[in-house]
């Protein structure tokens, strides 16, 4: 599922118009990425915990070559499932 189906089914389920819920579903997600990029976790009760992760400096090999290589430094975003997403997420493959 892409933003334009989450727009196109939330617009379905509030009956409002689908740009109005594109817009406003871009800007839930800008919301997330500047919280996440100015360092904050992002909480959203029933759903997770939105955060980022610091990967070090490490070694790495390039796969064509065989050549060690020095991977960089990350900061990588993270999810951290809430409960009733993990179940919601069982209960759709349980059946």
């Amino acid at each position: 599922m892409n933003k334009a189906e989450i727009a196109g089914r939330v617009a379905v389920r509030t009956g409002a118009e689908i740009p109005v819920t594109t817009e406003n579903v871009n800007a839930v997600f800008e919301v997330i990425a500047e919280g996440l990029a100015s360092g904050q976790e992002v909480r959203v009760p029933g759903f997770g915990i939105f955060g980022t992760r610091s990967r070090p400096t490490r070694p790495g090999r390039n796969p064509r070559t065989g050549e060690s290589v020095k991977i960089a430094a990350s900061t990588t975003p993270t999810l951290r499932a809430g409960k009733p997403l993990r179940d919601a997420v069982k209960a759709g493959k349980d059946s």
